[in-house]
This record gives C-alpha cells, sequence and structure tokens, in this order.
C-alpha cells in the first residue's frame, strides 16, 4: 500500500524566499529525477517559518532504494546538504508518514 511522508520544517526568520527557490528549483528536481514522487510543495499562509512538502512512496522497499538513490549520492553530500543549515532549524524538522482513508482522492 502506498504511504506519504508529511515533512514539515521550520525555516530560519528572512529565509523562506530563498528557501522555496532551492526546492523548487534544485532539491525537488534533483529528487525527482532519482525516482521521488513530490506530491505538493507549501509555505504558511501567515507563518513566514512554516514549509511543507510530501512525497509518496509504493512501499517501504521503494523508500529505501529511493533514499539511497538521493541521500548517498555526491551531488546530496556535497551540493544540497551542506547548504541546508543556513535555511532550516532541523531541530525543530517534523517527518510524519500518513496513510490514505479509504474514500481520500490521494489513494
Amino acid at each position: 500500500m502506498a504511504f506519504y511522508e508529511l515533512r514539515q520544517y521550520k525555516v530560519l526568520p528572512g529565509k523562506m524566499n530563498e528557501w522555496v527557490r532551492i526546492m523548487e528549483e534544485e532539491i525537488i528536481p534533483f529528487q525527482v529525477s532519482k525516482g521521488m514522487v513530490i506530491t505538493g510543495s507549501y509555505r504558511g499562509e501567515t507563518d513566514d517559518s512554516c514549509y511543507v512538502w510530501m512525497r509518496r512512496f509504493e512501499s517501504e522497499a521503494e523508500r529505501e532504494a529511493l533514499y539511497k538513490a538521493v541521500y548517498d549520492s555526491d551531488h546530496w553530500k556535497t551540493k544540497i546538504a551542506p547548504r541546508v543549515p543556513e535555511f532550516l532549524d532541523r531541530s525543530a524538522m517534523v517527518v510524519t508518514r500518513i496513510v490514505p482513508t479509504k474514500k481520500s482522492t490521494a489513494q
């Protein structure tokens, strides 16, 4: 059964616009090129520290393989990961695995 990963980040003050640019122009395209399915990217309407995005996985085995393809890559380790602390309070990151209910359109 497919499941989703709801990722909630706290963006550092004054960094939201640049974080969204990096997500939309670098991180999301890179992850999609490795096979990730990104189902949404959102910023808080009134809270400029709130950034949320979602990914879908068909199985735990797929999630593990995609994590390896993305996070073990040289590109991630050298070009993307070192820049993340400039934008996010990683201690406030919340990642929740969720599954759609029977009548959800996200099935």
